[in-house]
């Protein structure tokens, strides 16, 4: 026997069930699983890791429409198992575990990224690592590859994640993607030439005055990282200059 489990603390899933006389359930192809007897697994880590308790507060398996004998409940129930894009994801040899993911939202918690700006700003279904994961094959490298980018690889993710997701491997290897598709933008190449030229070098890295990085990161602040948060100035002297001159002068 098939059922359509639903958690929830609030018990307005079930209660929104019971009115419509028809029920349509619609849920990726992932999130079947082989025995219902499992159920007593998922449970409990959802609500571990999601909301911090041993077991959300009601749980339901609807297992059809409403029966000749029940006062309340749906007359017809209709499952739509949803593909689009999922077994792309199945069949890529890294980004395949991420199908995993019991949606708990404890990688969104962990998040430097998405505590700082928020989920609105991913602009679709799923933010946070996983979403960044998920989304670029769900909808396109072309218009959301970028969201690979927005994580800093701290791993704080997969420190936090119970089905252990290896996050950051995927997002590296779907910024690979992005790459080998040509979807970065050639600015983008020669600036990170430019970048790896200069910073290499301790000495070449130092013939810039702090005001000249600061003029030439600038631009950073409009393009790079939006109106909404200020680029940090470098200082007048660098670390490396300040240590010498410090050195110098204890002696």
């Amino acid at each position: 026997m098939g059922g359509i489990s639903v958690t929830e603390n609030e018990g307005n899933a079930l209660m929104s069930t019971a009115f419509p006389r028809v029920h349509i359930v619609v849920a990726g192809i992932e999130k079947i699983i082989p025995r219902m007897s499992q159920l007593g697994l998922f449970y409990p880590l959802l609500a571990a890791h999601g909301t911090g308790q041993q077991i959300t507060a009601y749980n339901t398996i609807f297992t059809g429409p409403k029966r000749n004998e029940e006062v309340d409940g749906p007359e017809k129930m209709y499952v739509i198992l949803l593909d689009n894009g999922r077994t792309t994801v199945f069949d890529d040899n890294e980004a395949y575990e991420s199908l995993a993911c019991i949606r708990c939202g404890a990688c969104l918690n962990a998040c430097p990224v998405y505590k700082t700006i928020g989920g609105y700003t991913y602009n679709t279904t799923y933010s946070g690592p996983i979403g960044s994961v998920l989304t670029p094959f769900l909808k396109g490298f072309k218009d959301f590859s970028h969201l690979s980018f927005t994580s800093t690889l701290c791993g704080k993710c997969v420190e936090v994640c119970p089905v252990k997701i290896p996050l950051t491997d995927i997002l590296l290897s779907n910024r690979r993607k992005s790459v080998e598709q040509g979807l970065r933008p050639i600015s983008e190449k020669l600036m990170m030439k430019g970048f790896r030229m200069i910073t290499a070098n301790r000495g070449t890295l130092d013939l810039a005055s702090g005001n000249l990085k600061n003029f030439v990161t600038l631009p950073l602040n409009y393009t790079a990282w939006g109106p909404k948060r200020v680029m940090p100035k470098f200082a007048k002297q660098s670390f490396s200059q300040q240590y010498k001159k410090a050195n110098k002068e204890s002696h």
